[in-house]
């Protein structure tokens, strides 16, 4: 018997206190990671939140992140209904995140080797040289960097070359100002719908236009001239539109096309700041690590094989990153049909926040959840293989599809900036502010100051 079906008579939801008009605005703009903890705590795995007058229901804790993984979970929530507004403002028909079931299979299957580790097999001493030309025009000695823009830099100038052979950094600020007003207005519906029509807005919207364009016309002259072995995602995309453009049709070229930009840009870059962040400010983590990075360049070019291995350290920082400064805190659903989960009815057209973060700072789970300890993730302890306990990268069939080429991007990334700088916390005993919109993750005006180089 499961979560969703455990009980006959329904228990009644508890609605979380908010404010007049605004309801628990405040609550999901500081924090929402910490309100769904406290709500959880307060109310149990099933409560109603109202955001701007928009009603929500958040399951919660290990029991949803079980729950999504459930066929019931697949059959009773779908994503459609939130990414609707991001598909008008394409003038697409779908997009990978917003389908579910075979639709979603079917793109899928087509961005599958393009978004996997494999699209860089054989490319790592690629991915550092192109993370030594960003880091030698990007972090100058003696400047003071403000780590989040950085890093979107260095993100698109990555995903770029390794994805679709190009890194349009002339157009970083337009996508972030395109996607951030499409994510609170459209997705999360945190701000009102007058902001898309700033003339600001209109014209970072028909910047990405135009990339997207310059990618199709990239893509078509590309097609039919690169071995199977050599493609990349772009050419992947474009060769489905040609070969089945009923399932990738013209109109849905440039939000695909431009995917890559859109799903990395916040999230690599909020969470490689992070781990900026966490390594300088716990100086026992950062001796480990610069030993790691040292042996692991100490050859110059690296092997491939048992990368993460190899810098067990600094993966055990990335993956306690991840954990207390999480990106994906809830996935948003919307109910299919009426189901009970947890006791709780459930009705069909109810707005979900699946709120999978939540065990993460749990001592149930995490012993001492605020504490920074990079040694959880190995045996014996290895705290996060508990089931649902651990979710980063989002759980059920939406899980991240970058998630294993993400794992290797950043500790690359991590690893040769950990190598080739010295840098240090500006103040040093800077304490992290956080943002929360349109992805958690360091304010932007978080900063290190570069104080040489160590290779």
């Amino acid at each position: 018997m499961t979560a969703a079906t455990q009980t006959l008579t329904p228990r009644e939801t508890p609605r979380v206190p908010g404010l007049p008009l605004i309801g628990n605005l405040l609550g999901m703009a500081k924090d929402p990671a910490q309100y769904f903890v406290e709500c959880y705590r307060k109310y149990g795995p099933v409560f109603r939140l109202n955001i701007l007058g928009n009603d929500y229901v958040v399951i919660a804790g290990i029991e949803a992140a079980t729950f999504l993984g459930t066929r019931e979970g697949k059959e009773c929530l779908r994503s459609k209904e939130f990414w609707e507004g991001l598909v008008g403002e394409y003038k697409a028909t779908r997009i990978l995140t917003g389908e579910d079931g075979e639709s979603h299979k079917e793109l899928r299957d087509i961005m599958r080797r393009g978004y996997s580790k494999e699209s860089i097999k054989g490319r790592y001493n690629e991915l550092v040289a192109i993370t030594d030309r960003v880091i030698e025009r990007d972090w100058k000695i003696g400047k003071k960097v403000p780590v989040v823009e950085a890093m979107q830099y260095m993100v698109t100038d990555q995903l770029g070359t390794i994805l679709t052979g190009a890194a349009p950094l002339e157009y970083v600020k337009d996508i972030r100002y395109m996607i951030l007003h499409i994510l609170n207005v459209l997705v999360t519906r945190q701000r009102p719908k007058i902001l898309l029509k700033k003339p600001h807005y209109k014209k970072a919207k028909a910047r990405v236009f135009e990339l997207g364009n310059k990618m199709i016309e990239q893509a078509r002259a590309r097609a039919g001239k690169v071995p199977d072995d050599q493609k990349n995602l772009i050419d992947d995309i474009y060769e489905a539109h040609v070969k089945t453009p009923d399932v990738m049709p013209a109109s849905d070229l440039i939000v695909a096309l431009t995917g890559p930009y859109v799903a990395g840009l916040d999230t690599v870059a909020n969470t490689t700041a992070a781990i900026v962040y966490t390594v300088l400010k716990h100086p026992e983590v950062k001796a480990r690590v610069l030993a790691e990075v040292d042996a692991l360049f100490a050859e110059g070019e690296i092997e491939e094989g048992d990368l993460l291995k190899r810098i067990p350290s600094l993966q055990g920082a990335i993956m306690e990153t991840m954990r207390l400064y999480p990106i994906a805190v809830a996935q948003m659903r919307t109910a299919t049909k009426d189901f009970m989960f947890e006791g709780h009815q459930i009705h069909r057209g109810d707005m979900v926040y699946i709120a999978t973060s939540v065990p993460h700072f749990m001592e149930e789970y995490f012993p001492e959840p605020r504490k920074f300890d990079i040694d959880r993730y190995t045996k014996p302890r290895a705290e996060h293989m508990q089931a649902g306990a651990y979710s980063p990268f989002g759980r059920g069939p939406h899980t991240c599809l970058g998630k294993s080429l993400a794992e290797v991007q950043i500790a690359l990334s991590m690893a040769r900036l950990f190598y080739k700088l010295d840098l240090e916390l500006d103040p040093p005993d800077y304490e992290l502010k956080t943002k929360t919109a349109p992805t958690p993750g360091p304010a932007m005006d978080f900063k290190v100051k570069v104080r040489g180089y160590r290779h």
